[in-house]
């Protein structure tokens, strides 16, 4: 094979990772920095709420990114993964933008890794739980879609045997 064809978060699905996760944010009264990446870890959408602290939007962005670096490994679960091996975690935290520390999660679309969003402002947990919100409103948005899609198709098959009477 000499090429691949991936499928991957757009503006659109990281928009809908954005404003969930600042919904998401704003329940949990805090103020969070959240950056969504696509699988490559290029930017796609980015909000600090207001409050935020401002050196935290970079950390938000860093831990997509390193989502998006390890092919969608949540970050609390890549520092688990290197807790127990000191040469490993002391030369990732030399790397400058990998983050092996909770808030980073992957957007996931029927199995398939499609993109990554990053939070910062509050605890790792509450960081983990805003991304989280995130990702899961992409997915939510594209069942939403597909079943309004297959009630649409079978309208109009409906339709058109009623047509053929």
């Amino acid at each position: 094979m000499l090429v691949r064809t991936e499928t991957a978060l757009t503006y659109a699905g990281a928009r809908v990772a954005l404003d969930a996760a600042l919904a998401r944010g704003e329940q949990l009264g805090a103020a969070f920095n959240i950056a969504v990446t696509d699988t490559a870890g290029g930017l796609l959408a980015f909000a600090r709420m207001d409050g935020a602290f401002a050196v935290s939007g970079a950390i938000a962005q860093d831990k997509a990114w390193t989502v998006a670096g390890f092919g969608g490994l949540p970050t609390d679960v890549f520092y688990d993964a290197i807790a127990g091996e000191d040469a490993v975690r002391e030369g990732i935290g030399q790397r400058g933008r990998v983050a092996a520390f909770g808030g980073g999660v992957p957007v996931v679309v029927d199995g398939t890794f499609v993109g990554a969003v990053g939070a910062s402002g509050g605890s790792a947990t509450q960081d983990k739980d805003v991304a989280s919100a995130g990702a899961a409103a992409v997915a939510a948005a594209l069942d939403v879609a597909l079943h309004a899609a297959r009630l649409e198709a079978a309208g109009a098959h409906r339709q058109t045997r009623e047509d053929a009477r």
